[in-house]
C-alpha cells in the first residue's frame, strides 16, 4: 500500500470492533477515533478504550461534542425513551440526526492532518434499522464531497472511505470477527447499557446482536441486565 495509515471510527460496539480488526488484519496502521457525543450511556467509551489498547492502535482519540444539545434522538434526548424492539419500515427514534456525517467530518479532518487517505466505518444495511446514513449511496456521496473539500483531495491524494461490513448480515459479521480473534464480550452494543456495560436485551441493537449470534451458531457472550 502506498499509504498504510487508516482512521477507524470506533464506538466500542460489535460492528466498529470488527471493522478495526479487519483494518488491522489488512496491515493498516490504525488510528482509532471515538466520540463522547452526549449519548445517554457512556459504557461504550470504556469498551472503545479497552479495544483500542488490545489492538495496539497507533493512537486513540475520544472527541467530546454535544449532540444532546440538538436532541431529537432516543440516544441523546432525555425526554425520549429508548423503545423496545419493534419490526418497522420507519426510521426509528434511535436515529441520531446527521451523526455519521459529523463523525466522518472529524475523521476526514484528522486523516488530513495525519497525511492519511483511508477511513474505515462499520456501517451496515443488510439487517439494520434503516438509518439513512448507513447506505452505500450516502458513503459514496460523502467521499466525493471530502475529496472536493480537502487540501489533500484537491492535490490528488484521494480519500477512500472503507465499509467492509456494508453487505454483511450480523451473523456474517460475527463469524468474521471470531475468525480474527475478537472477544465480543468486551464490546458494548446496547442503546441503554448500564454503567458496567450490561445490556438491556430489549432494544433494536440488542435484538439484532442476539439474532446474529444465534444465526452464527455462536454462544452470545453479552452480559445482560
Amino acid at each position: 500500500m502506498s499509504n498504510n495509515k487508516a482512521v477507524i471510527l470506533l464506538s466500542g460496539g460489535l460492528d466498529s470492533t470488527t471493522t478495526l480488526a479487519i483494518a488491522n488484519s489488512l496491515g493498516y496502521e490504525c488510528y482509532a477515533l471515538s466520540f463522547d457525543y452526549g449519548q445517554k450511556q457512556k459504557s461504550e467509551l470504556k469498551s472503545a478504550t479497552n479495544i483500542a489498547n488490545i489492538f495496539n492502535v497507533v493512537e486513540h482519540r475520544t472527541m467530546k461534542i454535544s449532540l444532546s444539545d440538538i436532541g431529537g434522538s432516543a440516544l441523546t434526548d432525555k425526554n425520549i425513551d429508548v423503545p423496545k424492539f419493534i419490526q418497522s419500515d420507519e426510521i426509528p427514534v434511535t436515529y441520531v440526526p446527521a451523526r455519521n456525517t459529523i463523525f466522518l467530518s472529524y475523521a476526514t479532518a484528522w486523516a488530513e492532518v495525519l497525511g492519511c487517505q483511508n477511513i474505515f466505518i462499520g456501517v451496515n444495511v443488510a439487517d439494520y434499522s434503516g438509518y439513512p446514513d448507513c447506505r452505500k449511496e450516502y458513503i459514496d456521496a460523502f467521499e466525493a464531497m471530502a475529496n472536493l473539500a480537502t487540501k489533500q483531495g484537491v492535490e490528488g491524494n484521494k480519500l477512500k472511505i472503507h465499509t467492509p461490513l456494508i453487505k454483511l448480515d450480523k451473523s456474517q459479521i460475527i463469524t468474521k470477527g471470531i475468525e480474527l480473534g475478537i472477544d465480543y464480550s468486551l464490546t458494548t452494543t446496547c442503546y441503554q447499557a448500564d454503567k458496567n456495560g450490561k445490556a438491556c436485551g430489549m432494544c433494536d441493537a440488542c435484538e439484532y446482536r442476539k439474532l446474529g449470534f444465534k444465526e452464527a451458531h455462536i454462544a452470545d457472550p453479552t452480559k445482560y441486565q
